[in-house]
């Protein structure tokens, strides 16, 4: 495969079972920033938790957590992801682990006061993925979070959705979905319905200035490898090829259902 230069980025999703890997992996999140702040190559990274039921809840579920990291290039991404130490042991406590791997199409807004995600490439043909995140004011809470059922409802009933996940750095204040469409007629439709909750939301994010900072990406999707709930969430893609098992599998469990999160800020 030829080198790709184009800024990548992976999400890499891990799931683990017994309470010792849950309480390992809560240790990793200070622990594992030591190996970031030294690790060639990666530019944004962040290590992120998750919320029970669907994955978008205020209440954190100890089993799913997730590390985010931008690189140079694909080449790059994958490399460092399959050989840095910290990506290996994330992989052998886990009972099974999932990355994907993009390239950023459009963006815009802030994380933690930078954009981290550099578009080179506006290209969207084929699968699609997209990312939203916020800081939640603190005024908003209770409402912000009175509008999750619905959404996570109407985006658990659309049939267009591959893939789709709540993960954040800090329960309540600090918010990441995450999700994977067929294309961006699939992803606009669910979106911009203007009779859906998800239009709902987003009306009353603006009326009320709810969040104090906000980013909306889209990346078109370079490949993946690994399992989530025992698949690839693209193998519902007619052509697609299948990804390569993740390097250091753990043979003997059934993975868990997967996780989803519903899809509150795209525009």
């Amino acid at each position: 495969m030829g080198s790709r230069t184009i800024q990548t980025v992976s999400l890499s999703l891990f799931r683990f079972g017994p309470a010792t890997a849950r309480l390992w992996a809560l240790g990793q999140m200070g622990a594992a920033r030591l190996d970031f702040m030294k690790m060639p190559e990666v530019g944004f990274w962040k290590l992120c938790g998750s919320g029970t039921g669907e994955g978008f809840t205020p209440v954190p579920n100890t089993a799913v957590w997730a590390i985010l990291a931008t690189w140079p290039s694909e080449d790059a991404a994958r490399h460092r992801v399959a050989s840095e130490g910290v990506y290996r042991r994330w992989r052998r406590k886990a009972d099974e682990s999932y990355t994907v791997y993009l390239a950023p199409a459009s963006a815009r807004g802030a994380w933690a006061g930078v954009q981290p995600f550099h578009v080179e490439d506006e290209n969207l043909a084929g699968p699609i993925a997209a990312l939203t995140r916020a800081t939640v004011r603190p005024s908003a809470i209770l409402r912000f979070w009175g509008r999750v059922p619905n959404i996570e409802a109407a985006i658990g009933q659309d049939p267009n959705v591959l893939f789709k996940i709540g993960i954040g750095e800090v329960p309540w204040f600090h918010q990441v979905t995450f999700s994977i469409w067929p294309d961006t007629d699939a992803m606009a439709a669910f979106a911009r319905d203007p009779a859906g909750p998800h239009a709902g939301a987003i009306r009353a994010v603006r009326e009320g200035a709810w969040f104090r900072e906000e980013l909306y990406a889209r990346f078109r999707i370079l490949g993946d490898r690994g399992t989530w709930g025992g698949e690839s969430p693209l193998a519902r893609l007619k052509g697609w090829p299948q990804p390569a098992p993740p390097e250091t599998p753990r043979p003997g469990r059934a993975p868990a259902p997967a996780l989803g999160a519903p899809l509150d800020g795209v525009t």
